[in-house]
């Protein structure tokens, strides 16, 4: 008989980790919770570092998991596509998919992370703990060790183990590094650009200022703006720019004048939205955006690392927190079969899910990169029509790497990159060739575009790409 009784101790009460204390608190464990910051159901704490979240069918898993796949419904607001705006504040509406039923949700982060931690707290057998600090974990003994940072106090908590969603800083990756106890295998990698977080506000009665069902776009080759809808009426807009290439960026924008003149040179129609640019500008900090890799995420069954802390990605597909959601979803099921012997769980867990997270990092510097330029060009333009027009006529049979990724949860990030990739290929080749146009879809154009994928696919194959 399996002692249910088990203590476990989850570092970090943010989406990951309130999600993954509300599902071993359903599963009878006893859960102790320790966060660095302040309830931010009390506290304001956002302080510009938002990012709105896109929230997506593999998030949604989770949810279902948990029995609150209604209550974040509540939350959501539906965006169909990208509005794309070019310098002239010229839009066009690119769908994510030609299938009416998928989109992709704006959800705040404040709003669902505070979901989780209600309902996670129903349950008297888990305990959540705010100003927190986890300073250092000892792996091999199962403990860690905190301070308060409001009394300043130190204290060491043991349980039977340990999990951390501490996020892309995380506490016990660092002990893993630092301890040198076992090989242990870490990346980090930069994106030369930083973001900084704006805002468009509603208007006087409340209404939205520009379209609310889309996330916006203005693609400007090396650098880009975008924007999600708040159910305030509100928009959380993002600036994403290098830190100091280029005639403008953010080492250069010192001043409101410059500010307010790249603005619109650049992003007119925005800056038209955007009375309060040059206070927001000013008052929310710039942030690095990083990659994050390492292995293995557990040692032996005493410790793992969850969500960000074991993957953090750049935000540019729209799945860092369906990712991490996702591996709730995953740990789980191999919980079910395993449960009562943690070293199995972890090691199972990673195994599953570890190839695929690297997927999803790579696929999102891959989306940076289509979104800040390709977007704008004619041929990815071409390339979108074709893939809509498929997704539209033959639904059952056709989806672009867009919804292997997004729409398709019951496949692995993986599975979805290495098709997708294969796909885009066999149909710009095809386009540049004169093979097919956005004009004229056909059965026959589907069967050719199968036909070369399916060819790449088998080339890569045998090349060992995959």
């Amino acid at each position: 008989m399996k002692d249910k009784q088990q203590n476990i101790l989850i570092i970090g009460a943010g989406l990951c980790g309130s999600l993954l204390a509300l599902r071993l608190g359903q599963r009878g464990y006893n859960v102790t919770v320790y966060e660095m910051r302040p309830d931010m159901r009390k506290t304001d704490i956002s302080a510009g570092r938002s990012i709105n979240l896109a929230f997506s069918d593999r998030g949604n898993k989770g949810m279902k998991l948990v029995g609150l796949e209604k209550k974040v419904k509540e939350l959501c607001i539906p965006m169909n596509g990208r509005m794309l705006h070019d310098r002239d504040g010229n839009t066009f509406l690119s769908n994510y998919s030609g299938r009416d039923h998928e989109y992709i949700n704006s959800i705040s982060r404040g709003g669902l992370n505070a979901l989780l931690l209600d309902e996670a707290e129903k349950h008297e057998n888990v305990n959540i703990h705010f100003n927190k600090k986890c300073e250092s974990v000892n792996f091999e003994k199962t403990t860690a060790y905190f301070k308060d940072t409001e009394t300043q106090s130190e204290f060491i908590e043991d349980a039977d183990c340990i999990i951390a969603t501490d996020g892309a800083g995380s506490a016990l990756r660092r002990s893993y590094f630092l301890g040198r106890k076992f090989l242990f295998s870490f990346s980090q990698q930069w994106l030369s650009h930083g973001y900084k977080e704006l805002t468009i506000l509603p208007k006087a009665n409340g209404d939205y200022k520009t379209y609310k069902n889309a996330l916006h776009i203005w693609p400007r080759g090396d650098f880009m703006v975008i924007a999600l809808p708040n159910l305030d009426g509100s928009f959380t807009v993002t600036l994403f720019l290098s830190y100091d290439e280029g005639e403008y960026n953010f080492n250069n924008l010192s001043t409101p004048e410059r500010v307010t003149e790249f603005f619109q040179k650049e992003f007119p129609d925005a800056l038209e939205l955007m009375p309060n640019l040059v206070d927001d500008f000013f008052e929310n900090p710039t942030a690095p955006l990083g990659t994050v890799k390492c292995s293995p995420w557990h040692y032996k069954g005493n410790t793992l690392l969850m969500g960000d802390s074991a993957h953090a990605i750049v935000p540019f597909y729209g799945q860092g927190m369906n990712a991490s959601f996702e591996d709730v979803v995953v740990f789980d099921e191999i919980l079910e079969k395993h449960e009562g012997n943690w070293e199995t769980v972890f090691r199972e867990y990673e195994k599953a899910r570890k190839k695929d997270t690297d997927a999803i990092a790579d696929l999102a510097i891959d989306n940076f990169h289509e979104m800040k330029d390709h977007v704008a060009n004619p041929i990815f333009q071409d390339k979108r029509k074709i893939e809509m027009a498929l997704e539209k006529t033959f639904p059952e049979r056709y989806s672009s790497k867009y919804s292997l990724v997004t729409f398709n949860e019951h496949i692995g990030y993986r599975q979805a990159m290495i098709r997708g990739r294969a796909q885009d290929k066999a149909i710009l080749n095809m386009l540049a060739d004169g093979i097919i146009s956005p004009e004229k879809i056909t059965e026959e154009t589907l069967n050719k575009i199968l036909k070369e994928t399916e060819a790449i696919l088998e080339d890569d194959r045998i090349a060992g790409l995959h």
